[in-house]
């Protein structure tokens, strides 16, 4: 699977981690908040994550 060199990812769970390396195989994600304001990174996630199948 070919990897975004922009986007580095951890979360080998998901279905867009380059299984070779620690990269997001999409073109762009969606990051996403918790709160109203976003104060911490806690707040935020990636909102293109997928459940791998």
């Amino acid at each position: 699977m070919e990897h975004n060199n922009s986007i580095g990812c951890v979360v080998s769970e998901c279905e867009y981690h380059c299984k070779d390396d620690n990269f997001c195989t999409l073109n762009k994600i969606d990051v996403v908040k918790h709160e109203n304001v976003a104060k911490t990174p806690e707040c935020t996630d990636c909102g293109s994550f997928k459940t791998m199948r």
